[in-house]
């Protein structure tokens, strides 16, 4: 007999991408990889879809209401006068302050007061929140003993018009009907409660809070979005979301109002100011306006009448034309200071003009010298009049005008459009909830399928293989699916897969396998069947391997010489442990099988260590007996890396098939195999069959087929073994 070690594999099917690198993987490859996994995909998708169901339903409604204000942008006249350089150069906007404003404490601070936002109620129960049946109540005013105001107030419907407050400790403090504020002593201190509005079923449950105004100031910002409508329009757009549609509109009207109003009030506040000083030096103004014409009224009594030449008049007119311009010109300097500092330009200039018309003044006074005295006391005494009258002729102009603008200012805001109560909610979006739950979910199955792939660096090729080791693949048999494979216990006696369906592909390749090894070893007597490690498969191909012999008509023996976990079943309780011990014959431990032509000798029991039997002559003897009663001879061994059991059977066999798990083993592992073996004996006959191919999207394979580990700790007489496939 011949040895075979080149033998071109006979049911090796070929794949388009075995030369392609195993780290990548391309879109058919991927998809076939999904397919394959496709309940568990199709698991992930309907978990997605129950948990966007509960998502988008425990999420409360919101509701979303929006406002439009108006602001007068005529006092930005840089920002139009540079015209599109104004914006590159970025003039600021009124609109900026504007929506500073909007958010400040000043504004907000009167709306919480006003829409009671330190006094809320909130709804409880897991149920009524998943089925929106939550109920609702308003609360007027709340005031909670700061004792407990940190603990868990409860409120619960008694009636539709009725309501009780418990207290943290569960007990009914107070009850009372809607509307009516009432209030109860606890700890020292007393609760007080007004609920303005409630709709809820009774027995319904409420947490009542009182917030702090800050924190409600706070809140209140978070919630709500001010913007400016476009570039440079004045325009600013309000938006508030609030649980309930009817408060969302109430809260951003106040807010609208109270900012607005303040916007009123702070623009009259300057004419407020002025014309409180106004009023304020009028009397003393008055004052010395009667004291000057009462002085020149008694010198005149005294000197009689004084005839003043056209010179004079002229020279008293302008002189009192000066002092009237210096008059307004330092009322114009009192208004600039209160909203600029001394050294601003704006006050500087009045300044200046007023030292200007000061120094005319006073050549118009030096002039005046030149006289006669009479006339000089006269003109004196009447610039003062003049003077003194024009001062409070103005004053009273002023007052007049600024009482005018104080009751018809009306700010550089107004509000365009009311917040109205909207019917729809803003969010949730349920669809787009449902529809990203179930997509995640797909996404992290796939990922999971992806990964696990992933971990799987064993080898998958079979050229791959042969071009390493110089050893053949004879086959690549896929996954089985069939309920025979899932009874694998020892005790049940069931029929080999090529028997029980004889159709599946992983008979097919079976049976393409049993005729690889026919035409490739010439007078094949004993063969073995061995794996790296426990969960290749060795057993089931053993046992299928040799009913096709059976089936062929040939009288097949087929040994299970894992004697420390056989799983291969036998009627007999003796077995090849048995024999080798001398217990018993070979004959009467050999048993019939449900296939025709199949006999099994079982692994039986021993009391000396595996290996130590099968050193010696006793199992090649075993072998050469039955050679004499069977045509083929298969034997079940152990897993080699674990035990030296299939060392020593090695060298008295025929052939031996090695059975590769798919992509699991690493090529170093195989190589490291094969040397172990090549020790043993040189120059045997073998090859290789891979099972559990895998089904991949690029070409042909089969899935894993899970549960077949059955190893656990080796040890002896243990006597819960467990059939393998």
């Amino acid at each position: 007999m011949e040895p075979n070690t080149q033998l071109a594999p006979v049911n090796t099917v070929p794949t388009v991408t075995q030369n392609k690198d195993d780290d990548e993987i391309d879109l058919l490859e991927v998809l076939g990889l999904l397919l394959k996994h496709k309940l568990f995909l199709g698991f992930c998708i309907a978990l997605g879809a129950v948990v966007g169901f509960l998502a988008s339903n425990w999420m409360k409604p919101q509701f979303t209401s929006d406002a439009l204000l108006q602001i007068d942008v005529k006092g930005n006249k840089a920002g139009k006068a540079m015209g599109e350089m104004g914006a590159l150069l970025e003039v600021a906007s009124p609109a900026e302050a504007e929506i500073e404003l909007l958010k400040s404490r000043m504004v907000l601070s009167f709306v919480v007061e006003q829409e009671h936002l330190c006094f809320n109620a909130y709804p409880v129960g897991a149920m009524d929140r998943l089925l929106h049946k939550e109920g609702r109540m308003d609360l007027e005013n709340l005031y909670i003993p700061e004792i407990a105001r940190a603990e868990k107030w409860m409120a619960e419907a008694v009636s539709e018009n009725e309501f009780a407050v418990y207290t943290p400790e569960g007990v009914k403090l107070l009850q009372g009907p809607i509307g009516e504020r009432l209030s109860a002593s606890y700890g020292g201190d007393s609760l007080v409660i007004q609920v303005k509005h409630m709709i809820a079923t009774p027995g319904q449950k409420f947490v009542l809070a009182q917030s702090d105004p800050l924190d409600a100031v706070r809140g209140l910002v978070k919630q709500l979005s001010v913007a400016e409508k476009g570039k440079q329009t004045g325009i600013i757009g309000v938006s508030y979301t609030h649980r309930y549609a009817d408060r969302a509109a109430s809260i951003l009207n106040s807010i609208a109002n109270i900012y607005l109003r303040q916007n009123v009030e702070m623009r009259s506040a300057e004419a407020e100011k002025t014309l409180e000083f106004l009023e304020q030096q009028l009397p003393g103004v008055k004052a010395k306006l009667d004291t000057a014409e009462k002085k020149l009224a008694d010198y005149r009594h005294k000197i009689g009448s004084v005839d003043m030449g056209g010179e004079t008049r002229a020279h008293l007119e302008k002189v009192s034309s000066l002092e009237k311009q210096i008059l307004d010109l330092e009322q114009q300097r009192q208004q600039a200071t209160r909203l600029f500092k001394e050294e601003h330009p704006s006050v500087q200039t009045i300044v200046k003009q007023q030292d200007k018309l000061r120094d005319e003044l006073s050549r118009l006074r030096g002039s005046a010298a030149k006289m006669p005295l009479t006339q000089q006391e006269v003109l004196s005494l009447q610039e003062e009049v003049a003077v003194n009258n024009a001062q409070y002729t103005s004053m009273l102009n002023n007052i007049q005008q600024l009482r005018v603008v104080r009751a018809g200012e009306v700010g550089n805001v107004r509000i365009v459009d009311y917040a109205q109560i909207e019917r729809r909610p803003s969010k949730p979006n349920k669809k787009v909830i449902f529809a990203g739950c179930v997509g995640g979910f797909f996404l992290l199955g796939a990922l999971l399928i992806y990964l696990l792939q992933m971990t799987k660096r064993g080898v998958r090729s079979s050229l791959d293989v042969e071009r390493e080791t110089g050893i053949s693949v004879y086959a690549k048999i896929p996954r089985a699916e069939n309920a025979v494979l899932s009874k694998r216990n020892k005790g049940k006696n069931v029929k080999p897969l090529v028997e029980e369906d004889p159709d599946s592909p992983a008979s097919e390749s079976l049976r393409s396998l049993y005729t690889a090894i026919e035409f490739a070893v010439t007078d094949l007597r004993v063969m073995m069947v061995t794996g790296m490690v426990p969960g290749v498969g060795k057993s089931f191909v053993s046992k299928n391997v040799a009913a096709l012999f059976a089936g062929s008509g040939k009288k097949t023996l087929l040994i299970d010489a894992d004697m420390r976990r056989g799983v291969i079943y036998s009627r007999h309780k003796q077995g090849l442990g048995d024999v080798l011990e001398g217990k018993c014959a070979l004959e009467s431990a050999v048993a019939d099988s449900i296939t025709k032509n199949l006999y099994v000798l079982g692994a039986g029991k021993t009391d000396v260590a595996p290996s130590e039997l099968l050193r010696g002559d006793n199992f090649k003897n075993l072998l050469e007996h039955a050679k004499t009663l069977y045509d083929i001879i298969v034997v079940d061994t152990p897993p080699l890396e674990l035990v030296t059991d299939s060392e020593l059977i090695y060298p008295v066999v025929d052939f031996a098939l090695f059975v590769l798990h798919y992509g699991r083993h690493s090529m170093d592992q195989i190589k490291e195999s094969m040397m172990k073996l090549d020790r043993c004996c040189e120059d045997k006959p073998r090859a290789f069959v891979m099972n559990h191919c895998e089904h991949e999207g690029h070409g042909y394979g089969y899935g894993y087929y899970g549960g077949y580990g059955y190893y656990g700790k080796y040890g002896y007489y243990n006597k819960d073994k467990k059939k393998k496939s």
